[in-house]
């Protein structure tokens, strides 16, 4: 062969021993695997011998195959059984962190599986490299939404999701800093962009409940938030939403009005307001009998019918300022009253105490 390269025997001797020079803890070496078990993974690294990963380390070459060049670092030059102890997780993270990198830089959407979690979100790996998916960051259907008070449902909440792949995109990746956080929110918002235009006020839609909290109903809408306000969950007084749905149930909306990230939903539009019918056999003047159900400064509210709460003003319950409704009336106690105004449009209707 003309083109063949010549060497000198000096030349020969010298790449020898270059190539079987001893190795040190901390050198980078490339191999070729020469097979995969359950427990090691050994690599021929030709005359520097034969490479041995760990079984702690197997994890990270769930890709690789027998004949695969790979890149390792070595932890021990010379263990007692002859073989170079290497790690596969330095050249494992380095090399992801280009593919990190180069992900962040396209906008790529990546799968990732969580290995554990707390109550600030959940800790995955993406090619070897641990990183954050913030409580803030997950989408509807996802997303704790509980009372504040309630911490262990939210860890519960966050833990029934380790080991389910979710997609996401990566909002800030730092190798220096060892810093790495995903968003599953930013995965799906071009889609959801897409979903909030098709939808407009009036629109009745189906929803799954996520979260209920003193103030309403938190309800994932194919992959949209809504919020039914503790307002709008029925015409009846409500004190505690939890007692007309629980998580997980499937119910049906309103939508009352439209942002950026939310809806804002209404079941109790969906029937008729039943305060309209029961109120339309009253009138100025009517006797009426009601139960006491709330005592203020200003007066006290009195249940007249199951949709219709009315006030008797402070104003009507003697002369004075000094007048105290606490000790005129008990929670509870049912009494005679008079109409004295009903506006229909406030849903308003005032009474007085009769004499």
């Amino acid at each position: 062969m003309a083109n063949a390269k010549k060497y000198t025997m000096d030349q020969l001797l010298q790449e020898h021993e270059e190539a079987a020079k001893k190795l040190i803890t901390g050198d980078t070496v490339e191999g070729t695997v020469l097979s995969i078990k359950k427990h090691e993974i050994l690599i021929d690294l030709g005359p520097q011998g034969v490479g041995l990963v760990p079984r702690r380390e197997v994890s990270f070459a769930r890709n690789l195959s027998e004949g695969d060049k790979v890149t390792t670092s070595v932890t021990d030059s010379e263990m007692e059984d002859g073989y170079v102890l290497l790690s596969l997780r330095k050249a494992v993270k380095d090399k992801g962190w280009d593919e990190v990198n180069a992900k962040l830089d396209n906008g790529e959407i990546v799968e990732v599986t969580p290995f554990d979690a707390n109550r600030g979100g959940l800790l995955v790996e993406y090619e070897g490299i641990r990183g954050f998916m913030p409580v803030s960051q997950l989408s509807a259907e996802h997303y704790p939404r509980v009372g504040s008070a309630d911490k262990d449902e939210i860890l519960q909440r966050l833990n029934s999701l380790v080991g389910k792949p979710i997609k996401a995109r990566i909002l800030d990746a730092n190798k220096k800093e060892n810093k790495l956080i995903f968003s599953e929110k930013e995965a799906i918002k071009d889609g959801l962009a897409e979903r909030f235009a098709e939808l407009k006020i009036g629109d009745v839609v189906k929803g799954v409940v996520t979260g209920v909290v003193d103030f309403g109903v938190f309800v994932n809408v194919d992959g949209i938030e809504g919020l039914i306000h503790i307002s709008e969950i029925s015409w009846e007084r409500v004190n505690n939403p939890s007692d007309y749905v629980k998580v997980g149930d499937t119910i049906e909306a309103k939508i009352i009005a439209i942002d950026k990230e939310r809806l804002s939903l209404s079941m109790k539009q969906l029937v008729e307001d039943p305060w309209l019918s029961e109120v339309d056999g009253l009138k100025k003047g009517s006797k009426v009998e009601g139960t006491i159900t709330r005592i203020t400064p200003f007066g006290a509210f009195v249940q007249i019918s199951p949709a219709v709460e009315a006030l008797v003003h402070v104003s009507e319950l003697g002369e004075g300022s000094d007048v105290d409704p606490e000790k005129i009336f008990t929670l509870n106690e049912r009494k005679n009253f008079k109409v004295l105004d009903i506006d229909k449009e406030g849903r308003k209707i005032s009474l007085s105490i009769t004499k």
